[in-house]
């Protein structure tokens, strides 16, 4: 049986490796400001912007969206009050994070979300010893793109771009560490769903 095509791209990354989450800061904490290559969900114009810094290989991040972001979503995005933006911090082990961060990134971006929603909860299955193909395979079902298209838009140099400006935007902002939320610009460490809407509500105010 032939290696998934995610993991030969995995190798061909592994080659030239992207900056590692536990590599240095380059700057004093600054969030880079969002932008169109971003990917997000809610309002562009919405009063508060939460970014989480996270990687498809984290359990901590797994659990965040499963148990906490689903109401989260109901209380903040879906009401308009919050844009969230997540952002690709690739962690060990990088055999499942590099290439489903590539998944992800090449997903219709309307899809991104269903797509980073399945991944994370058909996480554990893999860090149990799964198979990364049966855990890529859902993903690509709610990508609105065929397996073929994630394939040539996971080996493209802007695809390659697009996760490496993610993690120097973490390192700018001084993240090491995943989860890591920041709303308006400042770090928040209560990502519990009442320690973000403490800091949301701030936010909406000042």
């Amino acid at each position: 049986m032939r290696p998934p095509r995610l993991l030969l791209l995995l190798a061909l990354m592994i080659a030239a490796p992207v900056a590692s989450a536990s590599a240095p800061a380059v700057a004093t904490e600054q969030v880079a400001p969002v932008s169109a290559a971003d990917r997000s969900i809610g309002r562009a114009d919405a009063p508060v912007t939460v970014i989480e810094y996270g990687s498809f290989a984290c359990h901590a991040c797994a659990d965040w969206h499963q148990f906490v972001y689903p109401g989260f979503k109901a209380r903040f995005i879906d009401t308009g009050q919050v844009r969230f933006v997540f952002r690709n911090l690739p962690t060990p082990p990088e055999e499942m994070s590099l290439p489903a961060h590539a998944l992800a990134r090449c997903a219709v971006p309307g899809k991104f979300f269903d797509v980073a929603a399945s991944l994370m909860h058909g996480q554990a299955a893999v860090l149990r010893g799964g198979a990364l193909d049966a855990w890529y395979a859902p993903a690509i079902a709610v990508s609105g793109r065929t397996r073929a298209q994630i394939d040539a838009c996971a080996a493209t140099p802007a695809t390659r771009a697009a996760i490496e400006r993610d993690i120097a935007s973490a390192h700018a902002a001084d993240v090491h560490n995943t989860p890591s939320f920041f709303v308006n610009g400042r770090r928040v460490t209560d990502r519990s769903l009442g320690g973000l809407e403490v800091a949301i509500r701030a936010a909406a105010a000042r």
